[in-house]
């Protein structure tokens, strides 16, 4: 059967399907990740991204494609996470800008709408990498607009735009060397693969492969609705961030922390309340109410990898939904300066707020803030003039696309590690304006290297190192530079990575798996073999990444 009109309804068909297809195959998307850190969620943000999308869509019921496209647009860049949830959102912000005004779309104006998202998702990214999603929605589109002219049936348009995009993804090795050496495809190229074949099966009306069967555990923990909003003040909220998450089981991690659902349970209650444990003998499912989100990751860490994690500040929630009845009787003023910041763990949280950071956002790696969440923080500010550290390559564009949506004036200082941030941060001058800061504070971050100790999650080989499971490995800078199976020895071999006869400064921020008797022979080592270096230590209690260094 041919589709020679594509409209508000099908469309809707076709992303929930997509959704709905790449939420089943969020954890092999995540494998797909090059570097062997625990922090490769490319599926997991996506689909987190997309299923902002689809809830959109479910709550539009126009047969008006150009209205559907805007729904799902607008969810994708209010639940945009990491550079991949952030691309596909622009993708599809371009795609429903292609389409404005119409009200179905013939395979001419479906082409337009894919060359738009290509157009627009390119125009997002500052320097674009070829062999990424962003050529895979290249080479696709490429192919809707050879074939619109010739072809007037939407499935077979659908059909060969798939086809092309598998065609670009199994050539994204051939295009970024890092992808052949590991032996990989893209992995945001995958996602968007995956939401593409949902597409066509909708289209066609066909059924898609299901995965594990999560949907009862889903609909447990979504049972539990907040009750009694209107009869409590917002001060009130005792654990206010609404934690959900999921921990895939490794074997390595249950050989040392057998899982017992009973104990994990009495655990995780210590640390806040609402909770509700579900597991199987794949994962686990956690719903908890915590102040403290990155504890209860950590704990859950202990068993096996974080996956599907959603993190909601019900402080926020609240008030939005009952309003302060304090902040309506007086408005507080404005300051003239307010800094947003991101990172993960009590330790860092507190040096940022320390140093002047208004408003800490808990995540980093695994846990990357949405755009939404930057866009409450930078309300939450409260100031005239709002700069924004993301302290993290992955967050840098959440970052950006929050500044575009605020009401005040925003600047995004794109530092990429927590010591850029911190060197960011102690260069802010409060008598200086917003523009001079942020490039002081640019400048500022440019001239600190950043060292990196944590654990490899698989076997693999890259640039030249071979790395095996549980190792330990030192990064330099974004570059994994040596690794070893006792961390003490991948730490001093880090050093000769990093540190220089110029260096004068080493910060050592040590995570919450480092005790203090090896932070001091630490101490001691570098005192004895780099005695013109002036050693800062502060206990970071950062979960993934046993130490962070900052070498200036």
């Amino acid at each position: 059967m041919a589709v020679q009109k594509l409209d508000g309804i099908t469309f809707s068909q076709m992303v929930l399907t997509g959704a709905h297809h790449l939420t089943n195959n969020a954890k092999k998307i995540d494998a797909l990740n090059v570097f062997p850190v625990p922090d490769g969620d490319t599926g997991t943000n996506m689909n987190l991204s997309m299923t902002s999308g689809a809830n959109e869509v479910k709550k539009t019921k126009s047969e008006n494609i150009s209205v559907v496209a805007q729904a799902f647009s607008k969810g994708l860049l209010m639940g945009a996470r990491g550079n991949s949830g952030v691309i596909l959102s622009q993708i599809f912000r371009g795609f429903a800008k292609g389409m404005e005004n119409k009200s179905s779309l013939t395979t001419d104006d479906l082409a337009i709408a894919f060359d738009a998202g290509v157009q627009t998702a390119y125009k997002a990214v500052m320097k674009p990498v070829e062999g990424t999603i962003l050529t895979v929605a290249k080479d696709a589109a490429k192919k809707a607009v050879e074939i619109a002219g010739e072809e007037d049936d939407i499935i077979i348009m659908m059909e060969k735009v798939l086809q092309e995009a598998k065609a670009s993804l199994k050539r994204t090795p051939d295009l970024l060397p890092v992808l052949k050496e590991v032996g990989v495809v893209d992995s945001g190229g995958q996602g968007l693969v995956t939401v593409y074949e949902g597409f066509l099966a909708a289209l066609k009306g066909e059924e898609l492969p299901e995965g594990v069967d999560t949907v009862e555990m889903e609909d447990m923990v979504n049972a539990e609705h907040h009750k009694a909003q209107d009869f409590m003040d917002t001060s009130d909220i005792e654990f206010g961030y609404c934690t959900e998450f999921m921990v895939k089981f490794e074997e390595e991690k249950l050989h040392d922390n057998p899982f017992d659902e009973t104990a994990f349970r009495n655990e995780l209650s210590q640390h806040g309340d609402s909770l509700l444990v579900v597991s199987d003998e794949e994962v686990v499912k956690v719903h908890v109410h915590t102040e403290y989100p990155g504890n209860v990751l950590t704990i859950g860490q202990r068993h096996g990898s974080l996956i599907n994690m959603k993190i909601e500040n019900m402080r926020e929630q609240h008030t939005a939904i009952v309003g302060d009845k304090k902040d309506q009787k007086v408005a507080k003023e404005k300051a003239d300066f307010g800094i947003v910041t991101v990172a993960m763990g009590s330790g860092l949280k507190n040096l940022f707020e320390s140093l002047g950071a208004t408003v800490v956002i808990e995540g980093g790696q695994t846990m990357n803030p949405s755009t939404q969440d930057i866009t409450d923080a930078i309300k939450q500010a409260n100031a005239k003039n709002v700069i924004v550290l993301p302290n993290n390559k992955n967050i840098v564009m959440a970052a950006e696309q929050a500044a575009e949506l605020a009401e005040d004036n925003v600047a995004v200082v794109t530092t990429k590690t927590i010591p850029q941030g911190i060197s960011a941060l102690l260069a802010f001058h409060p008598d200086e304006d917003l523009e001079v800061n942020k490039n002081n504070m640019l400048e500022a971050s440019s001239h600190v290297k950043t060292g990196q100790i944590t654990y490899a999650v698989r076997d693999t080989q890259i640039d030249g190192i071979s790395i095996e499971n549980g190792n330990f490995m030192g990064i330099a800078d974004g570059k994994i530079v040596t690794t070893h199976k006792e961390r003490f020895e991948a730490v001093k071999q880090l050093f000769q990575e990093l540190i220089t006869e110029d260096d004068e400064i080493l910060t050592i921020l040590s995570g919450e798996d480092v005790s203090e008797e090896e932070v001091k022979e630490l101490v001691n080592f570098i005192e004895e073999n780099y005695e013109d270096v002036e050693v800062e230590v502060h206990n970071g209690n950062q979960p993934i990444y046993s130490y962070i260094f900052s070498v200036e």
